[in-house]
């Protein structure tokens, strides 16, 4: 699979990952579910969380590579507007 084509299958799966999580709060904090209900969508979240982290975190090491390639620890995080 030619990189372009995963990049952008990564940030779709991304998206609907984040999506999905998004969704299980507004139904979690809305309160209707039951308890059993409620760990499961714990239990989801949770391991949606974690696919968006590591999907980040790859987003970020991609970055730091493109910036500088011999050396991609020594790139920056940009400033924050003041």
């Amino acid at each position: 699979m030619p990189a372009e084509t995963s990049s952008t299958s990564a940030v779709a799966d991304f998206e609907r990952s984040l999506d999905e999580l998004e969704r299980l709060v507004e139904k979690m904090e809305h309160g209707d579910l039951t308890l059993e209900e409620s760990l499961a969508a714990y239990e989801r979240g949770v391991g949606l969380y974690r696919k968006c982290q590591t999907a980040l975190e790859q987003a970020e090491l991609r970055v730091r590579l493109l910036t500088d390639p011999q050396d991609p620890g020594s790139a920056e995080p940009f400033a924050a507007d003041a």
